[in-house]
């Protein structure tokens, strides 16, 4: 067994336990020294809420004392002020070995001619948290002071049931928490996005959030992990709509509330593409899809628009898929990549379909939206529940009526029927959404029985066309028939305004 007089262990021994760990099994002798720099990063670490090496340099020192081993922080107010440049630079000045963890710090010292003790501990072979997921699970919330609880079902049908009966407490917490970052640490994970009261860990299938006071009430983990993986076969979609992804849509915009199935059937989707031969990429914050090695997989919270820009235009991916686009700038992105060629996919929170189209209304000028998205997915309970596509066209918007306010109009259409549903358009410096079929109202309902049996002496039910605006009725008969109904209907019609309370307007096809 080797063993050592002297060490100078870097902050990544002392996060990963392997300074602790060579001190406990007795292979130093005397001291071991540690630069303030690297206290100073665990200082900072366990500022925003990742106590790992707080508790790795209490390993330490205990198993310092119990050895006779002296732990010594060194301040060295001169030289580098990198941490692990400090460390390496404090071993070659002393002629002593470098503990470390770390590959880049091991490979740096060797090459200055430092010794170097590399390794790390083996990591707890079990990840704690799998103890509280079943193949019903669709997430798992602790907070200190209450019972686990736990998220079982499926999309859109799930119940909230207690998983234990005990309140956990903030050690129990901390020691889950510290199991996974032990895991992250070992490779087995990334850390997407750290903050000083937040941190989201992506490990494997489980996707973890982990917030501390003061930036929540108490010390709370929530850990959701997909309960299917399912395949676009699963889904029984129309072969129609299959044609459309295969060929034609290049704009896709994946909508639904929260915990809807979205992010499944953007995976689906994603494996679709690439049994068809083509190149997948993924923007993604944090990175959840479970996607095959073919398709490369980026962080958004580790890279800038500027980046993305030019990573995704210049490697030439066929399909992109951007994964929970929250902010103006995500939208941008989504509509910048999509202009330039770049086939989008891209996944929304939304109530409803037509929600999901207006999320880009302020954000993006509003002709331009149908080349961005052409096709509109809505997901409720993991199924397609509606597919929008869009269309522009010049008309005389749904509720105007005179010919010269014509105007581009967006055309929202059921792409299954191909029967319009809303028209989006810009009068004065207002965007209007208006429904072309309103919800019918009891009097909209006897409104149209009455006037239907009015005109139908004069004219079959084909010939006109009856739709409801704010003011009221509006009628549009053939011109030759116009005088006809005029004069035979006019004072029935209006008994029929007396009997609704709703005026009935007679105007010509144009």
């Amino acid at each position: 067994m080797v063993e050592y007089e002297l060490v100078v262990a870097d902050a990544s021994a002392l996060r990963s336990g392997f300074a602790a760990d060579l001190v406990s099994g007795g292979k130093v002798k005397r001291k071991v020294m540690v630069h303030e720099l690297a206290v100073k990063q665990v200082y900072e670490a366990a500022s925003k809420g990742d106590f790992i090496g707080v508790e790795e340099l209490k390993k330490l020192k205990r198993a310092a004392d119990s050895l006779g081993v002296e732990v010594d922080i060194v301040d060295a107010r001169e030289g580098p002020r990198d941490e692990g440049l400090a460390s390496i630079e404090l071993a070659r000045r002393l002629n002593v070995p470098l503990v470390t963890s770390s590959d880049v710090q091991k490979r740096v010292a060797e090459a200055l001619g430092v010794r170097v003790v590399y390794g790390r501990v083996a990591v707890e072979e079990a990840l704690v948290i799998s103890k509280f997921f079943d193949e019903e699970t669709m997430s798992v919330h602790l907070k200190e002071g209450c019972p686990p609880k736990a998220k079982k079902g499926k999309p859109g049908k799930w119940v909230l049931q207690d998983i234990g009966s005990e309140p956990l407490s903030r050690e129990e917490i901390e020691r889950l928490i510290a199991n996974v970052m032990e895991k992250v640490e070992a490779g087995e994970g990334f850390v997407e996005i750290q903050r000083e009261g937040s941190t989201i860990v992506q490990l494997g299938g489980y996707r973890i959030i982990v917030t501390r006071p003061p930036f929540s009430d108490g010390l709370e983990v929530t850990i959701a992990k997909p309960i299917a993986k399912l395949s676009l076969e699963d889904y029984n979609l129309p072969p129609k709509l299959i044609a459309r992804l295969e060929e034609r849509a290049e704009g896709i915009l994946i909508a639904g509330a929260p915990g809807m199935g979205k992010t499944t059937f953007a995976q689906a989707l994603a494996e679709f593409y690439l049994r068809k031969g083509k190149i997948v990429k993924t923007i993604e914050a944090p990175r959840g899809l479970q996607l095959p090695p073919d398709a490369t997989q980026y962080a958004k919270t580790r890279s800038n628009s500027e980046e993305l820009h030019d990573v995704l235009l210049l490697s030439r991916p066929d399909y992109t898929i951007f994964d929970e686009m929250r902010d103006t700038e995500d939208f941008k992105i989504f509509s910048d990549l999509r202009l330039a060629g770049v086939g989008m996919v891209g996944v929304v929170h939304a109530t409803t379909p037509i929600d999901a189209i207006q999320r880009f209304i302020g954000r993006i000028e509003l002709g331009v939206i149908p080349s961005i998205i052409d096709t509109v997915i809505f997901i409720q309970n993991g199924e397609v529940a509606k597919v929008y596509e869009l269309e522009t066209g010049v008309k005389v918007p749904h509720g105007l009526t005179e010919a010269d306010l014509t105007r581009p109009v967006v055309i929202v259409k059921d792409f299954l029927t191909g029967e319009p549903e809303y028209e989006i358009y810009v009068f004065g410096e207002r965007t209007f959404v208006v429904p072309l079929k309103p919800k019918v109202t009891p009097r909209m309902a006897m409104a149209k029985h009455l006037i239907e049996k009015t005109l139908s002496r004069y004219m079959s039910p084909e010939e006109y066309d009856l739709q409801f605006t704010r003011d009221g009725a509006l009628v549009h008969v053939p011109p030759e028939r116009l005088p006809i109904v005029l004069k035979k209907c006019r004072k029935k019609l209006e008994r029929v305004e007396q009997r609704i309370g709703m005026k009935v307007e007679i105007k010509p096809k144009l």
